[in-house]
């Protein structure tokens, strides 16, 4: 038996957040003073799903584009942070 979401992911908004590049982190990190990781992995999923809506997941990916979305418009207006 399966489910076939072909509707649906396409009425469903495409989200890409790849990986930066090792060169992008470098360059954005040079001549700061100070530098922190936060690990934020356990945050991916706390990200709480409409009850109406739940019936229409299906699995987990690591990808993650919804919390990345997330993380880049709380840290969007500080400059000095990076996603």
């Amino acid at each position: 038996m399966y489910i076939d979401f072909t509707n649906l992911n396409k009425a469903c908004p495409k989200n890409s957040f790849p990986l930066p590049s090792i060169n992008r982190l470098i360059d954005t990190s040079f001549d700061n003073n100070f530098m922190s990781f936060m690990d934020a992995f356990f945050g991916y999923n706390q990200i709480s799903i409409a009850l109406k809506d739940q019936e229409k997941t299906t699995f987990v990916t690591r990808e993650g584009a919804t919390y990345q979305r997330l993380v880049n418009k709380i840290f969007k207006k500080i400059d000095s942070v990076k996603c």
